[in-house]
């Protein structure tokens, strides 16, 4: 599960004016992981949120290992 802090976005767009740096992913909130732009779940999953790559990282979230 996703870390409390975790910056939590509804739009994409606010996601990426917090860091413009870095890859913006979709998490997945109650299983703690992520997608990428483009992959099936990306935007579509029940719970979830827009958040930065590198702060997911940090706060122990994870990639799909599946590729959706």
């Amino acid at each position: 599960a996703y870390a409390q802090g975790l910056q939590l976005f509804q739009a994409e767009a606010a996601a990426k004016a917090h860091c413009p740096a870095d890859i913006v992913v979709w998490l997945n909130t109650p299983s703690g992981i992520y997608h990428f732009k483009g992959m099936r779940w990306y935007g579509a999953t029940l719970h979830g949120a827009y958040v930065c790559k590198k702060e997911a990282d940090a706060a122990g979230d994870r990639a799909t290992r599946n590729g959706q």
